[in-house]
């Protein structure tokens, strides 16, 4: 009897995640909050980016249902991202076991898959509101970390506090230029509608 094989995004879904979960890189990329915020998360959402990969044709067609051109998926992505970008989300996460267990499942399942199922799916104004929420959101809690006279975490130093500002506002710098570049000479559409649409759907 042959033992059936997860999937290639699953496996390697897993694998990020086990590296990711491994003490030394653990602790390294927690070491520094511009590590955990701008490393570890985006690569924990990247996880479940990679699962989305393995989600059936009739599971996305049932998601269809109930989240439109991918509207509601992102609005869980969103609210669960900003969740994780508070300062005090982001020391709890260092100091208590639950929180942190409770990190490394929702930003993969409630972050990552939401998005890469629901991505494909969102027309262009979707897309744009998304994106200019997300470069002001860097641009908002950038400038926040930078000026704060106070620590805003008490597992991490003011230097390490405002060299995460610092970042965070460079990267919504470069992350603007990029949204410009898009308006003018590019497209939002990466994916066709008709890929997503001409997927098989199963009948009632």
């Amino acid at each position: 009897m042959t033992r059936k094989r997860w999937p290639v995004p699953v496996r390697r879904a897993a694998l990020l995640v086990l590296v990711l979960l491994a003490p030394p890189v653990r602790h390294g990329l927690e070491a520094t909050m511009t590590a955990q915020m701008l490393v570890q998360l985006p690569l924990l959402a990247a996880a479940g980016w990679l699962l989305s990969g393995a989600v059936p044709p009739r599971v996305l067609a049932r998601v269809e249902r109930w989240s439109h051109r991918g509207f509601t998926g992102l609005v869980l992505v969103t609210v669960t991202a900003a969740f994780w970008m508070l300062p005090r989300s982001l020391d709890a996460a260092t100091s208590h076991t639950l929180i942190s267990v409770a990190k490394c499942l929702s930003v993969p399942l409630l972050i990552g898959l939401p998005f890469g199922v629901s991505w494909p799916r969102m027309g262009f104004v979707v897309r744009g509101v998304f994106l200019v929420e997300f470069v002001a959101s860097f641009f908002r809690l950038g400038w926040l970390y930078l000026i704060s006279p106070i620590r805003l975490c008490n597992n991490y130093a003011l230097g390490d506090q405002q060299r995460l500002g610092g970042s965070m506002l460079a990267i919504g710098g470069g992350l603007l230029v990029w949204l410009a570049w898009k308006l003018v000479w590019g497209r939002f559409e990466s994916y066709s509608s008709t890929q997503v649409h001409s997927s098989p759907v199963p009948q009632q």
